[in-house]
């Protein structure tokens, strides 16, 4: 009898071991399943982050031509603005020549109109005295 009970325990044990076997290989089996599952996220999400670095490089790129144009136009801006103050300066000038001109003008005409009266009275004079 005490060869019987020691039977029945070590079956009992047995049928214990067995179930707990099986459950542990449920638990790796799951475990393994979720650990597959992850290393699919973490595909997608190095997938998911090598996407985002290469767009930031686009951006990166699209920004620094946007900073070079930008220079380039304020350059030739600058140059606009320049040539624009060299012909105000050219302009100026040459309003002040052509008002010089004018009043030039105007004082030779008097001149001569000066000298026209001068000769008239000269042709006077030679003519009374030829008379």
């Amino acid at each position: 009898m005490g060869f019987a009970v020691v039977a029945d325990e070590v079956r009992t044990l047995a049928q214990r071991s067995a179930q707990a076997a099986g459950d542990t290989q449920q638990l790796i089996e799951e475990s393994i399943v979720r650990s597959n599952d992850g290393a699919a996220r973490v595909a997608q999400v190095v997938g998911a982050i090598g996407a985002i670095t290469s767009s930031v490089a686009e951006v990166k790129g699209l920004v620094e031509q946007m900073r070079d144009s930008i220079a380039q136009q304020h350059q030739g801006i600058s140059q606009v603005t320049q040539a624009l103050t060299q012909m105000e300066q050219v302009t100026q000038t040459t309003a002040a020549t052509a008002e010089e001109s004018a009043a030039a003008s105007e004082e030779l005409n008097a001149q001569a109109g000066a000298a026209a009266e001068i000769v008239q009275r000269l042709e006077d004079m030679v003519e009374r005295r030829a008379a």
